[in-house]
């Protein structure tokens, strides 16, 4: 209340010095001692009201203010939060986009598999199946060859019909064996279906046993009929006298691996085959991938003989090229009686 009297005083005073300032009835010294007046009235009114101490807040107006400072705060991680998910979704679908045009692209795109088999290491007889879809075979046939050939049934097998006569031929080493292509004309017949020589080649040692004995190399000769299908003529080599026929294929052996040599001589395919014609007859697969089955084989009972040398020749080239033998699988296997 003090204040408030001094201060309508000080507004008062101030209020009539300036009404009396140009009053000629009021002396100098009057005027000057009443603005004098309400200056320090002023004064002390203004210094009264400023040292006036701020409202304190209630409890209920801090935990008011502390709720909305609070809130305040979730509402800006929680904006935080959402634009990092809006950025993690919107990178994830661009990744997945991504992955699912590579995945297009390459669906589109021809799988090439290997041809690449040897008979050691990993890509041996064991993998064969596994290099490649296509030698599928190799790996889940029933029919594998080569076999070893035991519980033959002994019946009267018809004698093959060889129809043999010497011939022109190339020698080529393929990398897997010596494979010697032979010129058109050379002929098997068995059970009334006619089968023309295409190549022969050798194997070290034989891939073909004979109740459980093997032989030291084998010549298979490969035929095809006039639809495709295949029959094998197998040859056991054994150590003995020279062979012309084999001697004439070393003597033109390619310098290099994969080279083809093409003499202007001729061979006889007649000359390699065994004085005695029993057979066994069974059906198997060729015993290099792809491993086809549906191949008649015939092998021959009694061997052919080679010479040691002959045989250590093609043992420099090759000292292992056999497949394992594989399961019989129950087939039935024919001896000549």
């Amino acid at each position: 209340m003090r204040s408030l009297a001094l201060t309508l005083i000080a507004c008062c005073c101030v209020a009539n010095a300036a009404g009396g300032a140009n009053d000629p009835l009021i002396s100098p010294s009057t005027k000057s001692a009443v603005g004098g007046v309400a200056g320090a009235l002023s004064s002390s009114a203004s210094g009264s009201s400023s040292s006036a101490p701020a409202r304190k807040l209630t409890e209920r107006e801090k935990e008011a203010q502390a709720e909305a400072d609070l809130s305040a705060r979730i509402q800006e991680r929680l904006a935080i939060m959402r634009a990092n998910q809006a950025a993690r979704v919107a990178a994830a679908a661009k990744a997945r986009k991504a992955a699912e045009s590579k995945a297009a692209v390459e669906a589109a795109r021809p799988k090439v598999y290997s041809n690449e088999w040897s008979y050691e290491g990993e890509n041996g007889p064991a993998n064969w199946g596994k290099i490649n879809p296509a030698w599928a075979k190799c790996g889940s046939g029933n029919r594998q060859s080569p076999i070893d050939i035991r519980d033959g049934m002994k019946v009267e097998l018809e004698q093959i019909a060889f129809d043999y006569h010497p011939s022109s031929f190339n020698v080529t080493d393929n990398g897997k064996t010596v494979q010697v292509m032979v010129g058109g004309g050379n002929f098997i017949t068995v059970g009334n279906r006619m089968y023309e020589l295409i190549q022969f080649h050798f194997h070290r040692p034989s891939e073909e046993r004979i109740n459980g004995k093997g032989y030291e190399m084998v010549v298979h000769m490969v035929h095809k009929d006039g639809e495709g299908r295949i029959a094998m003529l197998a040859l056991l080599l054994e150590r003995g006298k020279s062979q012309p026929v084999i001697q004439t294929v070393w003597n033109n052996l390619p310098l290099e691996k994969y080279d083809t040599a093409a003499p202007s001589t001729v061979l006889d395919p007649m000359e390699l085959l065994p004085g005695r014609r029993d057979y066994y007859t069974f059906m198997g697969s060729m015993t290099t991938p792809p491993c086809q089955e549906g191949v008649l084989w015939i092998v021959m009972k009694e061997p052919v003989q080679a010479s040691p040398q002959q045989m250590a020749l093609f043992s420099r080239l090759y000292p292992l090229n056999a497949r394992p033998v594989q399961p019989g699988s129950g087939r039935i296997i024919k001896e000549s009686n």
